[in-house]
């Protein structure tokens, strides 16, 4: 089990914190200062050191210094930017923003301890580096941080060991939970800013009246509430890489200003009447298609040409063939270490279900079935209902909607097997067009084989409005 020292001088979130981490089989330690932490614990015995910045006495940056062989990951407030990112600069492996997710708290955690026991275990032969990668070496996925053995995935590890050393502006393209951002920070970690910031920003997750606040900072009396000047989060990544996240989620005005940077090197403050120059790459991720939005005037179209100069594109969970036990496998190893289980293993069907099932939220969506079944199961081998998916909506179900289809079409023929060139979706898509307009969500989700809430859902993910009749 993974010993955490939390070191916040705020009772309330100190306690918050710990019971969060506890929850998730952490084993947690407290400390109100810097002093208090020294005094009482051996610093490098924890696995993780999670410390606020602002602490009476001593800052927690001063915990990098005092525990050299320990992460230590800074909690702060927007406000204090700057500062959290100067730690960075100091040694600290990441920072935090408060007030934070919950999920976003325990993916850093999870991520941070398993990075700092993969250096442990890594041969004395093969110490990391952060030199740019030489011309025509390229990277495995286990070097950059991916896993990945397919096709498509060997082809984007090429791709990222060619562009991580340049300067080049990059646009990662995926549907949510496929790892954009492991590839933004492997583009990071292999190029020459690897030493400074990588600012991560998810766009959709900002208000759309505070985001240029957040990207380009503002000065004292901007607006309503604007107190004091506020550094910005391009700014705060000067010198090293931003990463916007779902950039398609960005308004018109914010991205009027975000070319800018790309154009002049220089940002201002909203409420500013002067430039700063700020040297940065950019790499953004989206799962829409800008150009269709460019076309239809919803993103700028030349941001989009700006943004555009190398695509790297992730591939669906359900696309890379074995590479879904790869990282199902990876998955349950980690799991079983936080939670401190020995023998943790697949049962036959259990892997056979995760090979079959199609995983519409790709790699998030198995990290969190595999955390659950692993919290949930009472002895060493996860079984298929530990995992919580349902198995008929996979391949029985790609052969129920054809012959239902053709049966449809054909009603005195034999059912006949379905092509295979047509995927499960291309069924679906299909049936439900062709259908919708006589038969109730009932009818359809019966004929399909599934539930009207996966029907409504895949109606959702697919973009197919449900038709509004008389008898639905």
């Amino acid at each position: 089990m993974s010993h955490i020292l939390v070191v916040e001088d705020e009772t309330i979130i100190r306690s918050a914190l710990r019971r969060l981490l506890e929850r998730h089989h952490y084993q947690v330690s407290e400390a109100g200062s810097v002093h208090e932490a020294v005094e009482r614990f051996s610093l490098d015995s924890f696995d993780l050191i999670v410390s606020d910045l602002r602490l009476p006495g001593e800052p927690g940056t001063e915990l990098i210094r005092k525990a050299p062989n320990t992460p230590v990951l800074i909690m702060t407030s927007y406000a204090s930017l700057r500062s959290a990112v100067d730690s960075m600069k100091l040694g600290a492996v990441d920072y935090i923003a408060k007030p934070f997710d919950h999920d976003e708290m325990l993916q850093a955690v999870a991520r941070i301890i398993e990075d700092a026991s993969q250096r442990r275990n890594q041969p004395a032969a093969e110490p990391a580096s952060n030199e740019p990668t030489s011309e025509g070496s390229v990277k495995s996925g286990k070097e950059l941080g991916i896993i990945g053995s397919c096709a498509a995935m060997q082809t984007l590890f090429k791709r990222i060991s060619k562009v991580a050393p340049t300067d080049s502006t990059v646009l990662i393209q995926g549907e949510s939970g496929t790892g954009k951002e492991l590839v933004a920070r492997a583009l990071h970690e292999n190029s020459k800013r690897a030493k400074a910031p990588l600012i991560s920003v998810n766009c959709a997750a900002i208000p759309e009246t505070l985001i240029e606040s957040e990207l380009f900072g503002h000065e004292k009396g901007a607006f309503t509430g604007a107190t004091a000047g506020r550094t910005g989060l391009v700014e705060a990544a000067d010198g090293g890489t931003l990463f916007l996240d779902e950039i398609g989620e960005l308004p018109l005005e914010a991205q009027a200003r975000l070319l800018r940077v790309l154009q002049e090197g220089e940002i201002r403050r909203v409420g500013s009447v002067q430039s700063n120059k700020v040297d940065v790459r950019l790499v953004a991720a989206t799962h829409r298609d800008l150009k269709t939005l460019a076309r239809q005037g919803l993103f700028r179209e030349d941001l989009y040409y700006r943004l555009n100069v190398i695509e790297l594109r992730l591939p669906p969970l359900r696309e890379r063939g074995d590479d879904v036990m790869l990282i199902a496998e990876a998955l349950l190893a980690r799991a079983a270490r936080n939670m401190n289980m020995e023998g943790l293993h697949f049962g036959k069907e259990a892997a056979d279900a995760i090979r079959r099932y199609s995983w519409p939220g790709n790699v998030r969506e198995l990290e969190n079935a595999i955390e659950r079944a692993a919290i949930l199961c009472d002895d060493a081998e996860i079984s298929t209902d530990l995992l919580g998916i349902e198995l008929d909506l996979e391949h029985e179900r790609a052969s129920q909607a054809a012959n239902a289809l053709e049966t449809m079409r054909h009603p005195d023929s034999p059912s006949q097997e379905p092509t295979e060139d047509l995927s499960l979706e291309d069924y679906f898509q299909h049936f439900v067009l062709e259908h919708q307009e006589h038969m109730t969500e009932t009818e359809l989700a019966n004929k399909l084989g599934i539930s009207r809430k996966c029907l409504w859902e895949r109606r959702q993910r697919l973009g197919i409005p449900r038709k509004k009749t008389a008898s639905s």
